[in-house]
């Protein structure tokens, strides 16, 4: 188990969706992410005693994602009572659709695993992450979850059995991500989802999807490039992001493989075959968001294949 002075890990920022694959396809992303610090408490039970840079954020373990993940893992070992304090270090604002409350779940199940000396391997804690997710929108979804948990791209079969497989990552893929400073939360860009879907629509999903995949397992861009229109769930959700439609004819212009909305937005991607193209793609969109007055993030991620680490 962990020493007193306690351990420090870090879970990255995801792509969900990746347009063709609502809820079951997601990318996890370098750099950015959650970071939290486990040690041994003072108190029976788990703690959280410092959350920096979001104030706003619950201590309370039933309602913070980090806390109620951890707590999970610690129920299935019967240790609930064992002292154990962290501090999460929020680095993702809330609501970008960059996997923010996934990342914490992970930070939090992960750190206190590694902190008890890593009783479950990563996938084991899969769950229990996506359970302590679920506290931030109230579905049980392992899209951001599972690629910021195991790294790469992850395909989902089944959320219920968590049945999911890591894609191959062809070399060279980078994600261009683009975030406009304006606040879409996940529960609010579920809910005006229909659940009526045209069989039409079903089928050139669908077939786009498998060649998605397709593309990933030959390394062809060309495939990914012909796959990547999303038939369902953008069309119903484009218009929470402002300017999306122009930031998206751009980026094609500049010959990404594709363009689409990260998660439930405001944040966009381009999956691009090299960093000229990425690189282009983010400078338009700078001076796009710059023209109207909305401030705007953007960088440039190859796709991390680790994961959550313990540093």
């Amino acid at each position: 188990m962990g020493d007193r002075t306690g351990i420090k890990v870090f879970a990255p920022a995801s792509v969900a969706n990746l347009g063709v694959g609502y809820d079951i396809l997601g990318l996890c992303l370098n750099d950015i992410g959650d970071e939290i610090i486990v040690r041994k408490g003072k108190k029976p039970g788990l703690h959280i005693k410092t959350i920096y840079k979001n104030k706003s954020l619950s201590k309370d373990i039933k309602k913070n994602t980090a806390g109620y993940a951890a707590y999970r893992l610690l129920e299935s070992l019967n240790l609930t009572e064992e002292p154990i304090e962290i501090d999460l270090f929020k680095n993702m604002s809330i609501g970008t659709g960059l996997g923010s409350s996934a990342a914490s779940a992970v930070a939090g199940v992960f750190g206190v695993n590694s902190f008890l000396g890593s009783p479950y391997t990563k996938a084991e804690i899969l769950r229990f992450a996506t359970e302590g997710e679920q506290v931030a929108d109230g579905s049980f979804h392992a899209d951001n979850v599972a690629p910021s948990l195991l790294g790469g791209i992850i395909l989902i079969r089944d959320n219920e059995s968590l049945d999911w497989t890591k894609l191959p990552t062809p070399r060279g893929l980078l994600a261009c991500v683009i975030y406009p400073k304006v606040q879409v939360l996940t529960s609010e860009s579920r809910a005006i989802l229909s659940e009526n879907v045209s069989l039409d629509s079903v089928i050139a999903q669908t077939g786009n999807l498998a060649t998605f995949v397709a593309g990933l397992f030959k390394s062809d861009f060309d495939l990914i490039k012909k796959s990547m229109t999303d038939h369902i769930i953008e069309p119903q959700r484009a218009h929470l992001i402002p300017h999306f439609a122009e930031m998206k004819k751009q980026a094609l212009a500049c010959d990404a493989l594709g363009f689409s909305i990260s998660g439930a937005g405001p944040s966009m991607f381009a999956l691009c075959n090299n960093t000229i193209i990425a690189e282009n793609i983010a400078e338009k969109a700078q001076q796009l968001y710059s023209d109207q007055g909305i401030e705007c993030e953007c960088f440039i991620s190859e796709i991390n294949p680790q994961g959550a680490i313990k540093y």
